[in-house]
């Protein structure tokens, strides 16, 4: 794998990528709210060959830029993004891999691009528009109406709020401290709000149900987030689309089970595509 900055409307982005220009059909994978992509550590280490592969940290996570005043940082906006940083990379058409947040980004593409988009792998996921509920509670569990709580508390709140979705806690704590890295800086309390505030006044409203790629939903047995009762009510709104397990994990599937997030976005692969 290699990394580097690409400049995207004047903010960079880091991405990792593997594989050779050209080669194959490109999978791009899209982490979730407050991860980033050492997320997909593990699954990158079992890619397929003969593809093409591009792993992005959305502005404001990971090793990308923080965002400016102006940023926007809905959902819309993240797809923006993705979409300036494929053009940049002379990517047309990918499969499009997503972890919640970045499920609904995939999924915002694929009804507003869906000429950019081959496939879609939903891991983790709850239909475009869940994440304006999810960024509401935390708003209000973690931004009392005084303000947002002092930094370091902020972050410990939202530790204990990721820690909640693993399952193995020695490998949670392990990787939250990758994820949370760039929210620990002077400024990273003000993203984090920005982030949230975005997402609970995002009014993103396009129908799943114009999605006619090949889909897989797949997610972990222990999610309590994105249940197995959620993945089967998403992939009822998507024509064609599939269910899968992701075995005895929690809502970070392709960091608890690289393996098994692996093989589901394989069976995806192998399913036909139309012409």
């Amino acid at each position: 794998m290699r990394g580097e900055f690409v400049d995207v409307g004047g903010a960079r982005l880091y991405y990792y990528a593997a594989g050779t220009r050209g080669a194959g059909e490109p999978l791009v994978l899209l982490h979730g709210l407050f991860t980033s992509s050492h997320l997909w550590s593990g699954v990158a280490a079992c890619l397929p060959l003969g593809h093409r592969t591009v792993i992005l940290d959305h502005l404001g996570h990971g090793r990308s830029d923080p965002p400016s005043p102006d940023a926007a940082l809905g959902i819309a906006g993240h797809a923006d993004r993705a979409l300036a940083l494929l053009d940049a990379l002379g990517i047309r058409r990918a499969c499009l891999v997503g972890h919640g947040l970045g499920a609904e980004v995939a999924q915002a593409i694929a009804v507003r691009h869906p000429a950019r988009v081959t496939r879609l792998a939903l891991i983790n996921a709850a239909p475009l528009g869940a994440e304006r509920a999810l960024a509401d509670r935390l708003l209000r569990a973690l931004i009392p109406s005084a303000g947002a709580l002092p930094g370091p508390l902020l972050l410990g709140a939202l530790r204990r709020r990721i820690a909640a979705g693993y399952l193995d806690a020695d490998r949670g704590a392990r990787a939250i401290d990758h994820y949370l890295r760039p929210f620990a800086t002077p400024t990273g309390r003000d993203v984090i709000v920005a982030q949230l505030k975005a997402l609970a006044d995002d009014e993103l409203t396009d129908d799943i149900a114009q999605i006619t790629v090949p889909t897989i939903v797949a997610t972990g047995d222990a999610d309590p987030v994105a249940t197995p009762a959620v993945a089967q009510a998403l992939a009822a709104r998507i024509p064609g689309a599939t269910v899968a397990s992701i075995g005895a994990v929690g809502h970070y599937a392709p960091d608890e089970s690289p393996e098994h997030t692996m093989r589901a976005i394989r069976h995806l692969l192998e399913r036909p595509l139309e012409h």
